[in-house]
């Protein structure tokens, strides 16, 4: 398919368009022509949107959908159709199915299962086999097989030998390596942020100490080992400390934050609603303050919409009961854009490419044609009818959200709301 977006500003400080508004020609999946006025032909697909602005294709570095073992929640079809009419051109896939993601054909089943689709679909290996923590998974043969790096999703690598151990293996094929940041004997049950908030409200907390205990002898291993290692979905302001120390010695660690950790506190939980039930916990505002800083200054490397879709029966629950996570796909852009502004915003949700070993792609004649179209302009309030996924469990319902995404072009194919 050959496509013209017509009257688009582009925001893409690597190319010669960027803040420049121009017509763009997309022929057989490669930008053929950017102009001031391009006429279009027969046989092409004229794109006229509001305010039409286009970015290099947005990437979410933790995604979560439910194919194989949780297709009730989300399908790979559906989940990547959601990410595409929400701006995102690739996506790392997290391995909590049913099986594990923990070998080389499950990684080669979702590869194909994403085959000839607009959006890049990336897996993530576990790190351990059935992510028990005890034995390392067959990292290099996943790798071989499509896996962009491993790590046990959402739970914490409880023994640093092994963490040790994983840091040197992966050197030899230059892997990444995924750590999430809790130290499960300081969590123990927790369900909320351990601060007035759980006082208030009688549930157990999970204190700060928690996630930065783990981050402080992750880096410590780091730094003994060498090795790439990737902090996902850090959530206090002393996290943000200790990576930004790291950092500075050249150690190579990158991080990540997720959207409603930088826009939802605990305050939120006043209410028991589950969908506010996150893994790290929501915070306070402090830690948002420092979190905000860590990316402005470039010590938190990307932001995702940690996108987890939990159906009805396992998330509209007694709070202690219910499960952790949020989907974030659909709101992410115009969450993020109504507190960070558009050029730190696509910043944000194109740079992380980099840390994953993802090639990406300049808009210029030429080149692959990997788009996001969005509108960075226009408020509106996010209620369930911009949910596009099949599980509905979002903590954005009634959030002010700035901005309106448009559908992206890509691997030639585009996708429209």
């Amino acid at each position: 398919m050959n496509f013209l977006l017509k009257a688009a500003t582009v925001i893409d400080p690597t190319s010669p368009f960027h803040n420049q508004t121009v017509d763009i020609l997309i022929e057989n999946g490669t930008i053929t022509d950017i102009n001031t006025t391009i006429v279009s032909e027969k046989g092409v697909e004229e794109v006229k949107r509001d305010n039409l602005y286009v970015s290099q294709g947005w990437f979410d570095s933790s995604v979560s959908f439910g194919e194989p073992g949780y297709e009730e929640r989300e399908t790979i079809d559906h989940g990547l159709n959601v990410a595409a009419k929400s701006g995102f051109t690739s996506i790392a896939l997290n391995p909590n199915t049913i099986p594990v993601t923990d070998n080389s054909a499950s990684i080669g089943f979702l590869t194909g299962k994403a085959q000839n689709n607009a959006v890049n679909l990336y897996p993530i290996g576990a790190l351990t086999t059935k992510s028990a923590g005890i034995d390392m998974a067959e990292l290099y043969d996943m790798q071989q097989a499509g896996a962009i790096a491993f790590g046990d999703y959402k739970k914490a690598i409880q023994n640093p030998n092994l963490l040790k151990i994983a840091l040197l293996y992966t050197q030899n094929f230059d892997g990444l390596v995924l750590s999430f940041p809790q130290e499960n004997n300081i969590s123990g049950k927790g369900v909320m942020n351990e601060e007035e908030q759980s006082t208030l409200l009688g549930l157990k907390g999970i204190p700060a100490l928690a996630e930065e205990l783990q981050v402080a002898r992750d880096l410590f291993l780091l730094e003994y080992t060498g090795g790439k290692l990737h902090i996902p979905t850090i959530s206090t302001a002393k996290s943000v400390d200790l990576i930004k120390h790291a950092k500075e010695k050249g150690l190579q660690v990158s991080c990540s934050t997720t959207v409603h950790h930088l826009t939802l506190t605990d305050k939120e939980l006043m209410t028991f609603d589950s969908n506010y039930k996150v893994l790290p916990p929501l915070r306070t505002q402090k830690d948002i303050d420092a979190l905000l800083k860590g990316i402005e200054d470039g010590t938190i490397d990307m932001i995702t919409s940690d996108h987890q879709p939990i159906d009805v029966e396992h998330k509209k629950v007694e709070f202690d009961e219910a499960n952790y996570g949020t989907i974030g796909l659909e709101s992410a852009f115009g969450c993020m854009n109504a507190i960070l502004g558009i050029e730190k915003t696509i910043d944000t949700l194109t740079r992380g490419k980099k840390v994953f070993g993802i090639q990406g792609a300049c808009i210029d004649k030429d080149n692959k044609a990997d788009i996001s179209l969005f509108n960075p302009e226009g408020a509106h309030v996010f209620s369930e009818k911009h949910i596009l996924s099949t599980s509905k469990n979002s903590a954005f319902v009634g959030k002010s959200m700035k901005g309106t995404v448009y559908g992206i072009v890509s691997n030639g194919k585009m996708i429209l709301k």
